[in-house]
């Protein structure tokens, strides 16, 4: 197991979402939560994270936390020992999607949380957990706590995010790749994409979850990512 796994949360979440990893693999190495709310590109995101992390790591991203995983990849892939992908796309961001993080930054400026979170939350979670309302909760405080600062510098930095599917081919270490059945925004196909330009990588659908499969299947993903941290 490698010594130190480096954590990275979405779009709009604090280290919570991994709360049932953070308490299962703490006892057993140091894990790290890297910030991404201060920057707003990939690029400095990851070079921020790379900076306060041990020179080699375990690293694994949700959504958001995807793409900046790919990003330290690009910059420094002799550090990274091996690789996560959850629920997320190497893909970049079409003119539609912008339009749209236009749009919730706008909301985002005048402060119109519920109203982000009423948008959103059909999106982010399976069909079945949308009458969660302490999930929903969960979720809403995550993203007040991230405030309109950071949620704008996140929305930019995904906007500006490169392509990364040509990076794929070129990863040799163990990686996982993690997609709730039900993922709306990052869906099982995108998922297979990846899997397929990764020969090192292993594909794990986690059944009755949408696209915050930590959070909504916390025990399914730690069970994936026990094996991959484990995985030689």
């Amino acid at each position: 197991m490698a010594a130190t796994l480096l954590l990275i949360p979405g779009l709009g979440n604090t280290g919570r979402l991994f709360q049932h990893q953070i308490a299962t693999f703490s006892p057993l190495m140091t894990v790290m939560m890297a910030d991404h709310t201060p920057d707003d590109s990939m690029e400095a995101i990851a070079r921020r994270a790379l900076a306060d992390a041990p020179e080699r790591f375990a690293l694994a991203g949700l959504s958001m936390g995807g793409y900046i995983a790919m990003e330290i990849l690009r910059q420094a892939p002799e550090r990274v020992e091996r690789l996560a992908l959850l629920d997320t796309s190497a893909r970049p961001d079409t003119e539609e999607a912008k339009r749209n993080r236009e749009r919730l930054i706008g909301l985002a400026e005048a402060a119109r949380w519920d109203e982000i979170l009423a948008e959103l939350w059909p999106k982010l979670v399976h069909p079945r957990r949308e009458g969660d309302e302490g999930l929903k909760g969960e979720v809403g405080s995550q993203l007040r706590e991230t405030g309109t600062a950071g949620y704008v510098r996140q929305q930019r930095a995904i906007m500006g995010r490169r392509d990364s599917r040509e990076l794929l081919p070129g990863i040799e270490i163990p990686t996982l790749i993690v997609v709730g059945d039900g993922d709306a925004i990052t869906p099982p196909e995108i998922a297979r994409e990846m899997a397929e330009m990764i020969e090192w990588s292993s594909l794990i659908v986690i059944r009755g979850s949408g696209h915050l499969s930590a959070l909504e299947e916390p025990e399914q993903v730690t069970s994936a990512m026990r094996l991959w941290l484990d995985r030689s």
